[in-house]
């Protein structure tokens, strides 16, 4: 592996194409490479992420998801290769309840903003959502394991998550909350119409 990180510019994919781990080439804009990408793209901005101030639990959650996303898209480049077990997912499902199990309960949708950690929470969030669409396009044409999906799924969920964690984590001194969506019915429902 070492020999074949060393050089970065083969002109290999100057065709359109790309190699995959198998050894075969498909066009750049295959299902499977723009998986790829989505996937690649989601775990840059949890690399965003982790250059804020974080809780120390977050941030070695969050370090342990980017090597799981890259044993996810290593599973995408590899046809036929099994990286990504259930187990991930499991991990996942628990960090979701750990963290909301402190949370207060949401009367009203939120939007993605607050503190810049929790706000590029949020884009994470959106972006795992995109990839997962992209799995699911992709094993519409391939057989795929079935915890990639899964994993993505709940990564947006615990992302949702961090992010309302991370809008009350008192980092500068100061707690904060999430920032709540006015509806026309609360409005009316503050005002007494």
């Amino acid at each position: 592996m070492s020999n074949r990180l060393s050089k970065i510019t083969t002109r290999t994919g100057d065709d359109g194409t790309t190699g995959l781990g198998d050894g075969s080439r498909v066009p750049k804009n295959h299902l499977r490479i723009a998986a790829i990408g989505d996937v690649d793209e989601l775990n840059s901005g949890l690399g965003v992420l982790l250059a804020e101030p974080l809780p120390d639990d977050v941030r070695s959650l969050l370090v342990t998801i980017q090597h799981e996303l890259f044993n996810l898209g290593g599973e995408l480049a590899i046809p036929g290769s099994t990286l990504v077990k259930a187990d991930a997912v499991a991990r996942l499902d628990v960090a979701i309840e750990h963290y909301n199990a402190a949370l207060p309960r949401l009367a009203e949708f939120i939007l993605p903003g607050g503190t810049r950690s929790a706000a590029l929470a949020h884009v994470s969030r959106t972006v795992a959502r995109r990839a997962e669409r992209a799995l699911v396009a992709l094993a519409a044409a391939d057989a795929l394991n079935p915890p990639l999906q899964q994993y993505l799924n709940r990564l947006s969920d615990l992302l949702f998550v961090l992010a309302r964690v991370l809008n009350r984590a008192n980092l500068d001194g100061k707690a904060g909350d999430d920032v709540y969506w006015r509806s026309e019915r609360l409005a009316r429902s503050q005002s007494g119409g």
